[in-house]
């Protein structure tokens, strides 16, 4: 199905909620359809904990103070919805996808392409950096940027696809999100959960998983991508 690009993010946004509503990924379509294209909006979950990689615009408090990125369990919400962008190449103001640009929209994702994944309802980019995360004290994970989908290389992730001989970033099979500045792999954990124990009587994100990098790929680190709006020409 091709799509046009709209140039106001919060008709993008309408845009894709309405799309998400009537559409799913379908297990029997054709290994080329369930190729990830470059511009399509996705949804992450954590097989392990059966959560889904989300953001809104709050903040803890402490570490960076940045935007919180979290697990949640709902996927029915905004709050769940990435846009898959080229990694950052310093040329923000020019054009998205310049010919050096790790993916070209609409085109297929190899694996080990460098990426961003921006957050559709606040336009700012799954961040990781050398700040401690708040309850296992591994990496922290935040959403980082001024709104307007720039940032900078602490944005950039790499598609590690898990799949014996796997060409392409595919729907519905796994994968590990690798960070590329600081060797981290994006994690969550079913025991790292935010409660009145851990966050506090006035938890804004209750209920809610943590967000980490993690120094080793394991079952923590495993993610898919089951539903989203695919891009394509």
């Amino acid at each position: 199905m091709t799509m046009a690009i709209m140039t106001s993010s919060k008709n993008l946004l309408r845009f894709f909620l309405l799309a998400l509503s009537l559409t799913a990924v379908h297990p029997k379509a054709g290994d080329d359809e369930m190729a990830i294209t470059c511009g399509s909006v996705i949804k992450i979950r954590s097989p392990d904990s059966n959560f889904y990689l989300s953001s809104e615009e709050k903040s803890l408090g402490g570490g960076s103070g940045q935007q919180i990125v979290t697990f949640q369990k709902s996927k029915a919400t905004k709050n769940t919805l990435w846009h898959v962008r080229p990694a950052n190449h310093g040329k923000e103001g020019e054009t998205e996808y310049p010919e050096e640009a790790t993916c070209q929209l609409a085109e297929p994702i190899k694996c080990n392409t460098a990426i961003r994944l921006t957050h559709l309802g606040t336009q700012k980019n799954l961040h990781s950096h050398g700040v401690p995360s708040p309850m296992s004290r591994q990496q922290e994970v935040t959403a980082y940027g001024e709104g307007d989908g720039k940032g900078d290389g602490g944005d950039d992730w790499i598609i590690r696809c898990m799949a014996p001989k796997a060409q392409y970033w595919k729907r519905g099979e796994p994968f590990h999100l690798f960070h590329r500045d600081t060797s981290k792999f994006l994690g969550t954990s079913k025991k790292l959960e935010f409660n009145t124990n851990t966050c506090g009587q006035q938890c804004p994100i209750m209920g809610h998983l943590e967000a980490f990098g993690r120094g080793t790929n394991d079952k923590f680190t495993e993610f898919i991508v089951e539903q989203g709006i695919h891009i394509s020409k």
